[in-house]
């Protein structure tokens, strides 16, 4: 009784400290106090305490544009892209790390077999008179072993591998966020190429027929050869800024064609001369949209990995102690090798502990801690420039806004000038340089406002890039996500 007693206590022992860690106890760091509201917000709300959420719902955000070709641009972007590929391909590396760290929590076992024909030398130290210059062995084993993990080593290691494998999986997230919304960015840039093109178009045409104007006024001799020459000039530097604008269209079609994985030589997207609109904004934001951010979350995993690498470290100053066995057969090639008389066994554990490595351990423990502290401090650091991107965006939004309605106003003077100019060129009033300065300045007024409207679009995206993707819960992109992830591995070469 008092044996069994020592052996309960023994094992009693040994199982309450397989469950210890020197890990340290994890505390998420933080950014420093959260504001009641974006500071570029119009109609502040308030915040709560920033958790990273990556899975939450992200939607189909781009739908809020109502453009079906963008809705199928951003399908096939989801399915194909070479980028979320790679992205994929690491996430599986990762997860297949992770089970193989998993391993090391079990027992392993194993069976060998090994019949060997031996021949041994004449002059083998304290060999025998009467053994055989050549014999037969056959050997039949099977063993088992099991770390014991009584310091966590390996249940960190496993901690830390999980938080790694979460962090991939808030990569390809957070790569996919960002590749969609550079597609967005995109196709509303060229666009705004189209929008503008129609408009140079225009201006074209009524240039065309001021030329032709002053031509037939000069042929009457009503008008002087300058102000063929200007209209000319205008006429030329039109269709210049057309053809400029056909090249910048071309180029951009080229980057959505590789976005989407299709090549450049065969892709091609029809003219759209209809501007997009800009989506409602909320622009009292609450803090629960950046929680979503995966790259927020990616860099917390890490640091809850960092830490977990310290418990690992701190491990290595303790003994590492396993079970293990081995019961087999062997003989040497005579009658059958399943007898008792052939049987062999061990059992019994393995302890070992390095006693001197002139700082080694204690070297690796400071280089984790500095780890976590470089974690840490990445953490901090994503989360304020997200705080960053949202306030920029904000502010561009709103900027942009009263921007694009300025240009609206100038653009309408500047073509009600142009009219006015017309008029009184043909009532000899003015000459046609007057004509010419209210042209050009009508086109740029007209381009230029389309061009802030594009660039108010583009930084609406980008918002919902900062904010994680969507701005509506109800916007699930949960089954689209899992798509694309099948049809990428779909695509991957076995």
């Amino acid at each position: 009784m008092r044996d069994l007693a020592r052996r309960s206590l023994c094992v009693g022992t040994l199982l309450a400290l397989a469950g210890c860690s020197l890990a340290p106890d994890y505390v998420k760091p933080t950014a420093g106090p959260m504001p009641d509201a974006f500071k570029g917000a119009e109609a502040p709300e308030g915040w709560t305490v920033a958790t990273p959420k990556d899975d939450a719902a992200r939607g189909p955000w781009w739908s809020v544009y109502s453009d079906p070709t963008l809705n199928h641009l951003e399908d096939e972007l989801n399915a194909n892209n070479p980028d979320l590929a790679v992205a994929l391909a690491r996430l599986d590396a990762s997860r297949a790390f992770l089970e193989q760290l998993g391993a090391a929590q079990e027992p392993q076992a194993g069976i060998s077999a090994s019949p060997t024909n031996n021949r041994q030398s004449d002059h083998r130290p304290l060999r025998g008179s009467n053994q055989p210059n050549e014999y037969d062995t056959r050997t039949l084993g099977f063993s088992a072993g099991y770390e014991l993990d009584l310091w966590g080593r390996i249940r960190n290691e496993v901690a830390a591998g999980k938080a790694q494998t979460q962090a991939a999986e808030a990569d390809l997230a957070s790569a996919r966020l960002s590749l969609q919304a550079k597609l967005a960015d995109l196709y509303i840039e060229l666009r705004g190429y189209d929008v503008q093109a129609k408009i140079v178009q225009d201006s074209l045409k009524a240039f065309g027929e001021g030329q032709q104007i002053t031509q037939n006024r000069m042929d009457g001799g009503v008008s002087s050869g300058l102000d063929v020459a200007r209209a000319n000039a205008q006429l030329a530097d039109a269709q210049a800024q057309a053809t400029q604008l056909h090249v910048q269209r071309t180029l951009t079609e080229h980057a959505i064609a590789v976005l989407v994985g299709e090549s450049p030589s065969t892709f091609s997207l029809p003219t759209q001369e209809t501007a997009l609109s800009l989506p409602k904004i909320p622009l009292g934001v609450p803090s629960e949209l950046l929680e979503r951010r995966p790259d927020i979350a990616a860099a917390e995993r890490r640091t809850f990995a960092a830490n977990a690498g310290i418990g690992v470290a701190r491990a290595a100053f303790y003994p590492d102690i396993s079970l293990s066995a081995a019961l087999g057969f062997q003989d040497v090639g005579h009658g059958s090798l399943l007898t008792a008389a052939n049987q062999f066994w061990s059992l019994g554990p393995l302890a070992s502990l390095n006693l001197f490595d002139g700082g080694l351990r204690r070297g690796r423990e400071a280089e984790a801690k500095a780890e976590f502290a470089a974690a840490s401090a990445q953490y901090r650091q994503v989360v304020l420039h997200a705080f960053q991107q949202v306030e920029d965006n904000l502010t561009l939004l709103q900027d942009l806004g009263r921007e694009g309605d300025q240009e609206g106003a100038a653009a309408d003077a500047a073509k009600q000038s142009q009219t006015l100019a017309t008029n009184r060129y043909n009532e000899g009033v003015v000459s046609y340089l007057e004509v010419v300065t209210a042209q050009t300045a009508a086109l740029q007024a007209e381009r230029t406002e389309q061009l802030v409207r594009t660039r108010q679009l583009q930084a609406s995206v980008d918002l919902i890039r900062a904010l994680g993707g969507g701005w509506d819960g109800d916007m699930s992109l949960s089954h689209a996500d899992n798509d694309a992830n099948r049809n990428l591995a779909a695509r991957k070469v076995p």
